[in-house]
């Protein structure tokens, strides 16, 4: 038996959430199997692993979209509720491409978790985006970018990591300062150049019209008519949020990236990520899209080593505990 608690902000969102007289409910209840509870501010769900595990997808995937619109229309939930495969291309609208302008190439969201993250960054100025690995949460938001470079609405990408170590301590790295905090940098670096040739990347960080810097340096900076992207968001302080987030200036975009069940922090420091959501996730022109275990695109075993680990949560074998945002998990 497992027990899922999922956190509103929003009270009304849970009315939404529920439908006309409870419809959406009950239709969740006899799709999934799991009882369904409401303790205050969260939804508590209970059932088989399983059970909870497909249920906690769906309350998710309809939370973020209840979040995002303020409203759930019935067609939406027919949609989760049905089943449709994430990968499937019929299930992308082919309006939604990213033209990065480089050689006709034109990056398309791979499912409609990705098509919503897409939407929903050129929807608002401040976008968080959290999901697992593998689910293109980088790389989309770098094309993105590129395409607001090209077509003119931003004059500047700015690329931003913290430079925490995942679980091992590099010790002392030679070289510059560019090769100490290259390690750190390497992904976003990655999907730069997965995207553009080699010599457009070097003329764009030559011409500093790319800017790939540790989040520390962004301290007393303010960015105008800049794209900028923090990755790894989960692994910043409260008080690392609140500084980077006051970088923004006149015509800047944000999009914050993270895995809020990678954390590399200390046990005791609360994610500055989770903090954010919590507090800014109703501002207007604020966006929090949750991605799952369906919208990861990388090798196929990926997703079902996420999902290996999800069921340890599930069932005792490890733990993983989320903000009030999130989701948290533990053995009844």
């Amino acid at each position: 038996m497992a027990e899922t608690s999922l956190a509103f902000q929003n009270l009304d969102h849970i009315r939404v959430l529920f439908g006309p007289q409870d419809r959406y409910l009950k239709r969740i209840r006899e799709e999934t199997g799991v009882d369904i509870v409401v303790r205050g501010d969260e939804l508590r769900l209970s059932g088989s692993d399983e059970e909870v595990r497909r249920a906690l997808e769906i309350v998710t995937v309809l939370h973020a979209y209840v979040e995002r619109r303020g409203r759930l229309p019935e067609e939406e939930v027919d949609r989760i509720l049905g089943g449709e495969s994430a990968t499937s291309p019929e299930s992308v609208s082919p309006e939604t491409v990213i033209n990065v302008f480089e050689k006709a190439k034109k990056i398309r969201p791979r499912t409609p978790g990705q098509a919503e993250y897409t939407r929903t960054v050129e929807e608002n100025d401040l976008t968080f985006c959290i999901g697992p690995a593998g689910c293109g949460k980088t790389y989309l938001a770098v094309a993105l970018a590129i395409n607001a470079l090209r077509t003119e609405a931003v004059r500047k990408i700015v690329l931003v990591r913290p430079a925490v170590e995942a679980g091992e301590k590099l010790g002392f790295l030679p070289g510059d300062l560019l090769a100490k905090v290259n390690p750190y940098l390497r992904p976003l670096l990655d999907a730069l150049h997965d995207i553009l040739d080699f010599e457009q990347v070097k003329r764009y960080m030559e011409h500093d019209v790319v800017e790939i810097v540790p989040l520390a340096f962004m301290r007393g900076r303010t960015l105008n008519e800049t794209f900028i992207i923090l990755d790894e968001g989960q692994n910043t302080t409260v008080t690392q949020m609140k500084m980077f987030l006051t970088r923004m200036g006149e015509g800047s975009k944000i999009v914050v990236t993270g895995d809020i069940t990678q954390l590399d922090l200390p046990s005791n420091v609360k994610s500055g990520m989770t903090d954010a959501v919590d507090r800014l996730g109703g501002i207007n022109g604020v966006g929090v899209v949750r991605l799952g275990g369906r919208d990861i695109v990388r090798h196929r075993l990926v997703r079902d080593i996420v999902n290996a680990y999800d069921e340890g949560a599930h069932d005792g074998r490890g733990r993983s505990s989320f903000s009030k945002s999130g989701t948290k998990t533990r053995k009844p």
